[in-house]
């Protein structure tokens, strides 16, 4: 270049250079380098936006936290921040060494960090020299530290054996890293290969089943709980001649056996080889014997979990029943999430017992506690019902032996005669299924009531009487209630877990799963998938309720279809069209005046869609009025069935109030000061059509109501 020429653009002198630019804009997590730093990247030589994770992936993760330290400084005292970084090729080796430096600026605004800086090769220091052990980035205690910080995080966070086996192969230490792992274990007097890296499959035959007392490293650090460190082929052979030819072949330069001691006690030794002299320093040592205790800890927790998960699996397998065999014109499907307490079971439960002359028995209950008490009560209880069933008893008969036998059970369980400082109950539904008629004989103790899902996809909850959890009171009586399950209809029972996990209560929590009932267009068992994806797959993060997000629960889920037109069989491969009918049927007992409210309620969820939402209020002060006229007017029990039929727009319903009175209503004109005569004059009013009609021994009040068109 002659004098007065114009200067080279910036870009060509930093090439010729080999410097490569790059500018890193945290706010948008976007890092931009041009083509010479993308080479010494090991990416393609053209200018390329990547983003942090692309780059991230790039360097060794040491490097990386040490980054952002350097940054925070820099930008603090106003200075360049310069540091040396290793490149990562796909197979985590280190390709080159680079220097970066980069003037920081910190955004307060955007609480973001903007960089502009450059990427030089440096070479890299050999190995096991004094220089190679000065941290690439020029500290090697504070990446030493980052080092054991990122292990002890990895270590901790694996979940088996073969995880911790994986993280252990993949730990890059500072300065010096071995490129062959092996960790031992024992068995009686022999030592055993838990799992090596770096060796070919079978190298390590020569190892496994040898005695303790042999001549090799491994034996003699789990005989003494000492560490030995062999420098150099020389030291190997001098100190093990017997078993050096063995070690030989692997063609290493310096070895460190370890013991892998957990609360004082020996559990095996771990083996690091190196492809290059390693003086093993007092530092070096540190970082090895630090690493061994994370590694033995880590190892004793994945293999306590390991054997924990197999005995609750086994547990598991043995306490949860099958569905037993296809019931005809019925489909059965259940699901059981174990989630609290670390257990693969708890306290919730679901079964299916067959009973004589075709019928069968559902059961699903939850007994209080996530512990294995629970569990162990749980698989007792269950057993007991069963028994009491397969003796013939009805339903109210079932939970009240159930009650006596569990009240017993759980006030002596546990340390012995006097345990009951920690008594325990279970709520549970029992119903006996006719898979003829359809009919559902139901008794409950504490338990939610159960869900019904019509044919054309209303989903409504069944009320049903019940009395209180089992174990409270020995003597406690459970009155039954009769439901009817129509033809293309779906039963759902389910524990509380199903509705209040995911920060949800019963209110809330039971709104989501409805949905997930009434828009699910699929098979029994597709189904059941979808009601446990709602609560713990990856949407029900968007669906948390009001309180505070908790999964510890179990869940159990239990779900039967009476086969029909809704189309839930085994064998239906495009659901057809569901039919325009919707029916509920409530008995209201004279010592039951409460379940009224429950009859409005129904009403409202039966009538949820309707178009009026004024004939919905006239409908449900007109069922209130008939059923309080029975309870007041008879010594009877009232029973209502309302039906709901026709196509949207076009639809009628009628409700039908039974009771086995003799006296026969009949409309008059009440007085201002009259105490009753009105409930007549107001269907008179509001009713599009009504009738009184005898039964044989009783009567019954109906009327119908037309929905309007709203075209």
């Amino acid at each position: 270049m002659r004098t007065g020429e114009p200067l080279p653009a910036v870009g060509e002198v930093l090439a010729s250079l080999a410097t490569g630019l790059w500018h890193w804009d945290t706010a948008t997590g976007l890092v931009t380098v041009d083509a010479e730093a993308a080479r010494l990247l090991g990416l393609p030589r053209r200018e390329t936006v990547l983003t942090e994770a692309q780059t991230r992936a790039r360097l060794h993760p040491v490097d990386w936290n040490e980054i952002t330290g350097v940054i925070q400084l820099a930008v603090a005292e106003s200075t360049l921040a310069e540091v040396r970084i290793r490149i990562m090729d796909d197979q985590g080796r280190v390709v080159r060494v680079v220097r970066s430096r980069s003037k920081p600026s910190f955004d307060p605004v955007r609480k973001a960090y903007e960089l502009i800086g450059t990427l030089q090769e440096v070479t890299e220091p050999t190995p096991g020299t004094p220089a190679g052990r000065t941290a690439v980035t020029g500290d090697w205690r504070r990446s030493r530290e980052a080092f054991l910080l990122d292990a002890g995080r990895a270590l901790a966070e694996a979940r088996s054996t073969e995880e911790v086996l994986r993280v252990a192969a993949a730990l890059s230490m500072p300065g010096f890293s071995p490129d062959g792992l092996a960790v031992f274990g024992v068995e009686g007097d022999r030592l055993t290969i838990i799992g090596h890296h770096g060796q070919q499959p079978g190298d390590e035959s020569p190892f496994t089943q040898m005695s303790l007392h042999t001549d090799y490293p491994a034996a003699e650090v789990v005989r003494t709980g000492r560490a030995v460190y062999l420098s150099s082929p020389e030291h190997y052979k001098e100190r093990y001649p017997l078993t050096w030819p063995m070690a030989a072949h692997f063609g290493r330069h310096s070895w460190a056996f370890l013991p892998l001691t957990v609360a004082g006690r020996t559990m095996g030794a771990w083996m690091a080889a190196f492809a290059y002299p390693v003086a093993f320093t007092p530092d070096e040592r540190s970082v090895l014997t630090t690493v061994a205790r994370m590694l033995a800890q880590a190892l004793t927790r994945a293999g306590a979990a390991e054997t924990q998960r197999e005995l609750t699996d086994g547990l598991q397998r043995s306490m949860l029943p099958t569905l037993g065999p296809e019931i005809p014109g019925m489909t059965l499907a259940a699901r059981y999430i174990p989630t609290g307490g670390g257990l693969q079971v708890g306290g919730d439960w679901y079964d299916m017992i067959p009973l004589p002359r075709g019928r069968f028995a559902l059961v699903i209950g939850d007994v209080q506690g996530h512990d294995v008490r629970a569990a162990g009560l749980m698989g007792q209880l269950r057993i007991a019902v069963r028994a009491y069933a397969a003796e013939g008893h009805r339903p109210d008969a079932v939970l009240s032996r159930a009650s006596g036998f569990f009240h017993g059970l759980a006030s002596t369980d546990g340390a012995g005669a006097g345990a009951g400082a920690d008594p325990r109950f279970a709520t549970c539904l029992y119903i006996e299924v006719d898979p003829v008629t359809g009919v559902l004989e139901t008794a409950r103790a504490g338990h939610l009531d159960p869900a019904i899902r019509m044919a054309d996809g209303t989903v409504l909850v069944r009320a049903t009487a019940g009395g209180l959890p089992l174990g409270i009171d020995p003597d406690a009586d459970y009155p039954t209630t009769r439901l009817g399950l129509e033809p293309g209809e779906a039963l759902m029972l389910c524990t509380d877990g199903l509705l209040e996990t995911g920060g949800h209560d019963l209110d809330t929590g039971w709104r989501r799963v409805r949905k997930t009932l009434e828009t699910h267009e699929g098979d029994l068992e597709e189904l059941a998938d979808a009601l446990v994806q709602a609560v713990h797959g990856p949407s029900s993060h968007h669906t948390t309720g009001p309180l505070a997000d908790r999964r510890e629960d179990d869940i159990a889920v239990l779900l039967l279809c009476r086969q029909g037109a809704g189309g839930c069989g085994p064998d239906t491969a495009v659901v057809p069209a569901r039919q325009p009918v919707r029916r509920s049927m409530l008995t209201v007992a004279q010592a039951e005046p409460e379940r009224i409210a429950a009859a409005r309620q129904q009403l409202r969820e039966l009538l949820h869609d309707w178009t009026c939402e004024d004939q919905v209020d006239s409908a449900v002060l007109l069922v209130s009025e008939t059923l309080t006229n029975v309870l007041v007017h008879t010594d009877a029990d009232a029973l209502l069935v309302a039906e709901v039929t026709g196509a949207p727009g076009e639809r009628r319903l009628r409700i039908e109030v039974t009771d086995t009175g003799d006296d026969l209503p009949h409309l008059r004109s009440p007085g201002e000061l009259a105490s009753s005569g009105r409930g007549l004059v107001l269907i008179e009013l509001l009713a599009d059509t009504w009738g009184v009609a005898p039964r044989g021994k009783g009567k019954s009040i109906w009327f119908e109501l037309s929905e309007p068109d709203d075209s």
